[in-house]
């Protein structure tokens, strides 16, 4: 047995589109995966303040449509700046907690009028220490969210462990992941908008390709959640639930630590012994030993872009 690493990763419903309750269940989380002895903490993807769930079952690239633009306008007022006395409330509920997080959020750009699917890193001693906003938004979430950059694609180092993390799609980006594994990641974060389908195949590829522990997390959605006021409401449907979580673990052989969760709530625990990733790489190093950078070289631009 070598070193052991405590994930806690919160399967778990937004308040949707409201920021500022969101990040008080946020905290609450926060405080009680702390609580627990947990040394890394991962949320889903976008869940301050949710996932825009009305791209895929709503007419999104209608043009000048009154009720998609009132959408739009929703979300960007409730997405997250990360410079805020509420958000510096989370950097600061993170420090009491002593755990490593990462945090998905809906980033309001400079401009104020766009918005990045972003990881926020958390570490518990510095504060935050990095921002990866998604590459490349998949199909209709680009009609809501703007392109990310290579800034994010760095690894942290919490108590001598080395942890990355990814958004949704991006885990797929054979490119993405080969960066991630260039860093020396021994757990990866894979934050999800949630549902099994996304989630059970590509963890354990991203978990055996890499040699490294992967910890996939995703949130609970349904038509319940959408507030009453909200512009589309009477398009959405009253039966529809959008994500089932799915959150899961996976081994560096590929083999399960957690299988896929579907629908409960709450923290999904694991206790990880990053010798193994060590054991694995004997044979395999995808960025190692078995590279060859005099045959096959992956440039990484990981200047942060902005207008």
């Amino acid at each position: 047995k070598g070193q052991l690493m405590r994930v806690a990763a919160v399967q778990d419903s937004p308040v949707y589109l409201d920021r500022t309750a969101t990040l008080e269940l946020v905290k609450e989380r926060i405080i009680e995966a702390g609580e627990g002895g947990a040394d890394l903490i991962a949320f889903p993807e976008v869940f301050v303040s949710g996932y825009p769930v009305w791209i895929d079952v709503t007419d999104a690239s209608a043009w000048e449509k009154h009720d998609q633009q009132e959408a739009f306008a929703r979300y960007l007022e409730q997405s997250v700046d990360l410079g805020s006395p509420e958000f510096l409330e989370v950097v600061e509920t993170v420090k009491s907690s002593g755990a490593f997080t990462y945090l998905g959020v809906v980033e309001k750009a400079a401009s104020g009028g766009s918005v990045y699917c972003s990881l926020v890193a958390i570490d518990p001693t510095i504060g935050i220490v990095g921002v990866h906003r998604k590459l490349k938004p998949t199909y209709g979430e680009r009609l809501v969210w703007a392109d990310g950059d290579g800034a994010g694609l760095v690894a942290h180092e919490h108590k001598g462990v080395q942890v990355t993390g990814l958004n949704c799609w991006e885990n797929w980006m054979p490119l993405a992941r080969t960066a991630m594994y260039s860093t020396g990641s021994q757990i990866h974060v894979a934050a999800w908008p949630g549902s099994v389908g996304l989630t059970e195949d590509i963890t354990r590829f991203i978990a055996k390709e890499g040699r490294l522990f992967v910890v996939s997390v995703g949130a609970i959605y349904d038509s319940t959640m959408i507030p009453q006021d909200f512009p589309l409401l009477d398009q959405l449907g009253s039966e529809d639930k959008y994500h089932n979580g799915g959150t899961c673990i996976a081994g560096p052989d590929g083999t399960w630590v957690v299988e896929p969760n579907r629908g409960g709530k709450g923290i999904i625990w694991a206790d990880l012994d990053l010798s193994e990733v060590s054991r694995q790489r004997q044979n395999f190093d995808p960025t190692g030993h078995y590279s060859r950078p005099d045959v096959l070289r992956l440039h990484i631009d990981r200047e942060r872009l902005a207008p």
